[in-house]
């Protein structure tokens, strides 16, 4: 006798749920489930570079360099399409400063992850535009900016100028940079200075804005839509020091530092 209907249907569910599972059981980090990550080295010409991502986090720190004008870049990806075509990463540098990094991965019950650690030689100026995925730096003398669209961003061990911005996350930073800007269109902003600044500027559109600053006198500016507003830190209308926070809706917070 034929299975009926109902009874064919509940199988393929069956199948579809042990793939599932199948695809999701790991839920590991990707650095613990790839124990072969691969390593590259690629060419850098000028003092810039740009890290072009689409979809991976990316650790990117200044280093001793390895080999005079090159990027040292370590790759960690797991990935798994069970229908489609195989998942696949690339990385490559495009007009000699443009360091690119793209992820395919599509299809029906498709899972993948990379993450980066890109270690530049001291003295480069970093540019990062990430479309999706967290951003960690550290350790730069010179001028460093990270964009992203999706995700967070946390800096620390910084000096040169300084311009965070991501559309959906948090955004910290733990720096003795004298210039700083940092923005979140969705997500809370955390500065901490270790140096006195000349200017700092942080707003979040939904999301708290708080600055921490060594002891000195401040211009400081603050404007929130909806939230409280303390400022602990001595102003000054003629400092030379200046600091603005906005939020839409959140609270700001200017205090110096125990």
């Amino acid at each position: 006798m034929s299975r009926t209907v109902p009874a064919r249907v509940a199988a393929a569910v069956g199948v579809v749920v042990v793939l599932l599972a199948a695809v999701t059981a790991c839920g590991g980090s990707v650095e613990e489930e790839d124990k072969n990550p691969e390593h590259r080295s690629f060419a850098l010409h000028g003092r810039t570079l740009t890290v072009d991502s689409d979809d991976s986090a990316l650790e990117v720190v200044a280093v001793d360099a390895h080999k005079a004008g090159s990027v040292r870049v370590t790759r960690w990806f797991k990935g798994s399409v069970l229908v489609g075509q195989d998942p696949r990463v690339t990385w490559e540098m495009k007009d000699d400063d443009r360091l690119v990094l793209r992820m395919k991965c599509s299809g029906f019950i498709a899972d993948c992850s990379a993450k980066y650690r890109i270690e530049v030689p001291r003295g480069i100026a970093v540019r990062v535009e990430a479309d999706d995925g967290s951003v960690r730096a550290h350790g730069f003398k010179d001028a460093l900016s990270i964009r992203t669209d999706d995700g967070s961003v946390h800096v620390t061990d910084v000096t040169g100028p300084l311009e965070l911005r991501t559309d959906d996350g948090s955004v910290r930073a733990e720096v003795s940079s004298r210039q700083v800007r940092a923005g979140s269109e969705d997500g809370s902003v955390r500065l901490e200075l270790e140096a006195v600044p000349d200017r700092v500027e942080a707003n979040s559109e939904d999301g708290s804005v708080s600055i921490t600053l060594p002891h000195a006198a401040y211009r400081v500016t603050t404007k929130t839509g909806d939230g409280s507003v303390d400022v602990s830190v001595p102003r000054g209308d003629s400092s030379p020091h200046v600091v603005s926070a906005t939020t839409d809706d959140g609270r700001i917070t200017v205090r110096t530092a125990d």
